[in-house]
């Protein structure tokens, strides 16, 4: 049971140690530290996905409608909506029927109607039957007009360099697919290159700032460097329209995001030269849960996704398994140290309770000393990144980070792990099941200081 028990500690240390590490600037690639200014804009495609998003529209369509990328169509697909979404739009953006051209090559729930808006000519609004975000997504790539395809969540801002260094990564050829760079909404300041703020945000917003911080920054810019990108998220995903049109568009699955990742990786594995990158200075801005029921829904949610994807992406992981570090990665890091390793510390846990053993003096040294330093040393390498790239935190959150960093460290992180336990569980008896995270309404552009 010890050897067990240490092997998971070993492969769960493993795994953030290389990451923490590779993300470095040490490790970046030279090639990719000479930028030339590329004049010439690809076009690009912005879809949005909209079902029951009344709360959020108006912050969306306030951000798209500032955009200053000249070549950029922006399309909200309605998705069969009973709240006010529609008339919203309509009235935001003074809608009028127009005729589009479409490809027809992918299956999706019938468009009943186009409409275009007067104020605004690159902005379009798909009413459709509902169908699911996925199905929501092909509508959007069938009538988007552009090579590159964008995939925004409603609840989305992008910042005005974002399309501009989408279109700096698209100037090379081989480029499929790529994510963005994903903050939190809730503490974004009146100007993103100020950095982030706290100010405002409860602390379970604080630990999901800390907690994307590292996704992002530190396991997503790793991953990337090794070709291992498994994840482009959902609130920020870019792609050829060829690609998304070669592969079939988009699965009806609970986690499209993981889903077309994959797909993608599958697509380019026997084409040689082809990437999945992550662009860090394409930034956005999303909003997160702020209570702890939202936050369960969307991390079991999260780990439905993870399960479901292994299940039907399979028999391509386990052939390439070390031949394509996003194989490797995807089972040796997701399933073994991300899931497996959780049921087997848990089980540890509960048997050396019932044994008298998990009160030892030693056991509690070693386990609060494990998560104690690797915790904090994942946390700041994190911050560190952030702020190289021009996201620090204001001087006046530094005491808060650091009551942030003790709840990621010994209670946020606990919560996530039983989510990802009974999310497991939660797939074989209800995969289907979205468990939509409730919008908060704010106006966060309305603010002056900050958003949250």
């Amino acid at each position: 049971m010890d050897f067990i028990w240490f092997f998971f500690i070993f492969i769960s240390i493993a795994f953030p140690f290389i990451h923490s590490i590779h993300c470095l600037p040490l490790f970046k690639k030279r090639n990719s530290e000479s930028k030339q200014m590329i004049e010439e804009q690809k076009g690009v495609s912005v879809l949005i996905p909209c079902y029951n998003e009344e709360g959020i529209i108006e912050t969306s369509v306030s951000s798209m409608k500032t955009l200053s990328y000249s070549k950029a169509e922006i399309i909200y697909i309605n998705d069969g909506s009973t709240d006010k979404t529609m008339s919203l739009l309509h009235s935001l953006l003074k809608l009028t029927p127009c005729l589009k051209a479409h490809t027809n090559k992918l299956t999706h729930k019938e468009v009943k109607i186009c409409y275009q808006s007067e104020l605004f000519p690159n902005i379009f609004v798909l009413d459709k039957l509902n169908g699911g975000k996925a199905d929501a997504l092909n509508a959007g790539i069938d009538y988007a007009s552009q090579p590159l395809v964008v995939t925004l969540d409603a609840d989305t801002i992008l910042t005005d360099g974002a399309l501009p260094a989408v279109n700096q990564a698209f100037a090379d050829d081989c480029v499929v697919a790529a994510g963005g760079m994903v903050h939190v909404l809730q503490t974004r300041v009146e100007k993103p290159m100020d950095g982030l703020s706290l100010r405002g945000a409860n602390m379970l917003v604080r630990a999901q700032a800390m907690d994307f911080l590292k996704a992002f920054y530190v396991n997503k810019v790793s991953l990337a460097r090794f070709r291992a990108l498994a994840v482009i998220s959902g609130a920020f995903g870019i792609f050829t329209k060829k690609a998304l049109l070669d592969v079939g568009g988009y699965r009806s699955t609970v986690g499209e995001d993981i889903d077309i990742t994959l797909k993608m990786h599958k697509y380019i594995s026997k084409k040689k030269k082809r990437k999945v990158l992550l662009i860090p200075d394409a930034v956005c801005y999303t909003e997160l849960p702020e209570s702890w029921r939202d936050l369960f829904k969307q991390r079991v949610r999260w780990q439905k996704a993870f399960v479901d994807c292994l299940f039907y992406f399979g028999p391509f992981l386990l052939k390439t398994l070390f031949t394509k570090p996003v194989s490797f990665f995807y089972l040796f890091e997701g399933f073994f140290a991300g899931t497996l390793a959780v049921y087997i510390m848990t089980g540890v846990l509960i048997a050396d309770s019932i044994s008298g053993e998990l009160f030892s003096l030693s056991f509690l040294m070693i386990y609060l000393l494990y998560i104690l330093v690797i915790g904090l040393v994942y946390d700041m390498v994190a911050l560190g990144m952030s702020e190289r790239y021009g996201y620090a935190f204001q001087d006046e959150d530094t005491y808060p980070m650091l009551w942030v960093i003790l709840f990621d460290i010994f209670v946020y992180r606990f919560i996530t792990m039983f989510a990802v336990i009974f999310g497991t569980i939660d797939y074989f008896f209800n995969k289907r099941s979205w468990n939509k995270v409730a919008r908060t309404g704010r106006r966060y552009e309305a603010d002056s200081k900050t958003a949250a």
